[in-house]
């Protein structure tokens, strides 16, 4: 199961094929212990929280190689055992625990925050503490705890499995988490995955970055990068749960120069195989209160775009009722933009959860099981629901979209 469906770009097609429950979700996650957001900015840029897809070209081809590297998160395998969440140990370093002039409550708040995820960091704790303003460490710490707190609102609701975790490293730099439940009460499948890499920039990868319009300027014909993000598939058993797909990835880029590019990208959809319109309206309203957090014109924007970039062509249809969508995110500043994204992270709980809870007893037939497999890939060649039927509602709305929340 790849894990990256919800990513941009030519690296990750391959994966794309109770409202009253809401306020105690929303009031348990939304004060998680997420990252502070970073103290300073940078100068404008070419594209901030309020554009859409610039014209000319298909966005599909010209979305993140970040995605893509990012990705490799979605490379986890599905057979693991049940286990439990792997152990916190402490990386050996070599070096004291607390760094000189760094108070130990601060030493201790970056392990307190570290004990709460599923796996240890991937950069090791050490260097961490060198760089707590650094925004790559904010996001590495923002995709883990966002990695956990969904993993542990999943695990709750589905009572019996528990998710495998699986440590992965990286040859030319940096490594993964990936976690997988599988064949529980719930959920058929759930993959929830963190990847942090970095290294030296393809020649190919920055010929793509190139033809988006980026200047990149080499050095000996090397462009160090560093890409992370989080990504995950979640497939529920009932028919009546909905499927969802998220993404949430930053890239950074060092130039011979010394001069750092950046940019943030990412994304949450609804993929129901049948349509239940409360869940659709409260889905997109909690996406929109996410972003109308940082401005009114966001949340369209970004709706439209994820109609757009999840359109099947061959089939005419959107992959599910949307959500949100956006890449490139380079302005106004790193710390805007990283707000953004991280209220966009603390929506995913409550704007999914409670719909699972609310349909994951619903009964159903062998004809509705067949349908939600039908959806999942296993289709027959050239089916087609009857008229007037709830398979053929769905499509009406995958291949038209609607406005959920006015």
């Amino acid at each position: 199961m790849h894990l990256g469906g919800l990513s941009a770009g030519p690296c990750w097609r391959a994966a794309r094929a109770g409202c009253g429950e809401l306020s105690a979700w929303s009031r348990r996650y939304a004060v998680g212990r997420l990252c502070r957001p970073p103290g300073t900015t940078c100068p404008q840029q070419s594209r901030g929280l309020g554009h859409g897809p610039t014209t000319g070209g298909s966005p599909r081809l010209r979305t993140g190689v970040a995605a893509g590297l990012a990705g490799l998160a979605g490379l986890a395998a599905a057979a693991f055992g049940q286990v439990e969440r792997a152990e916190m140990v402490r990386k050996s370093s070599g070096t004291p625990s607390t760094l000189p002039g760094k108070p130990e409550e601060d030493d201790d708040e970056l392990a307190r925050r570290c004990s709460c995820f599923m796996a240890p960091p991937v950069t090791d704790l050490s260097e961490l503490r060198t760089r707590p303003e650094d925004m790559k460490t904010k996001m590495e710490l923002l995709i883990l705890e966002t990695q956990a707190q969904v993993c542990q609102a999943l695990a709750q609701v589905d009572g019996g499995a528990r998710f495998s975790v699986d440590r992965w490293e990286r040859k030319e730099g940096g490594g993964g988490i990936s976690c997988v439940l599988q064949d529980g009460h719930v959920f058929e499948k759930a993959g929830v995955s963190i990847s942090v890499v970095h290294g030296n920039l393809s020649e190919e990868a920055a010929k793509q970055m190139r033809s988006r319009g980026k200047i990149l300027k080499t050095k000996d014909g090397k462009l160090p990068f560093s890409a992370m993000g989080v990504s995950s598939v979640i497939h529920p058993k009932n028919p009546h749960a909905p499927t969802i797909h998220f993404n949430y990835r930053y890239f950074e880029i060092e130039e011979a120069d010394g001069n750092k590019q950046w940019w943030f990208g990412g994304g949450c959809d609804l993929t129901p195989t049948y349509l239940n319109q409360e869940d659709a309206v409260h889905f997109h309203r909690t996406l929109k209160e996410a972003c109308d957090q940082h401005g009114p014109d966001l949340y369209p924007k970004y709706k439209k775009w994820c109609d757009d970039y999840f359109f099947i062509a061959h089939r005419g249809e959107r992959r599910g009722i949307g959500g949100i969508f956006f890449d490139d995110l380079d302005s106004p500043s790193k710390e805007e933009v990283f707000r953004f994204v991280q209220s966009c992270t603390q929506a995913i709980i409550p704007s999914y959860i409670p719909l699972v809870k609310k349909h994951c007893n619903d009964s159903f037939t062998p004809q509705e099981k067949l349908w939600q497999q039908l959806r999942r890939g296993r289709w027959e060649y050239m089916h087609s629901p009857s008229e007037n039927s709830k398979e053929a509602e769905i499509l009406e709305v995958l291949r038209h979209p609607r406005d959920w929340v006015h």
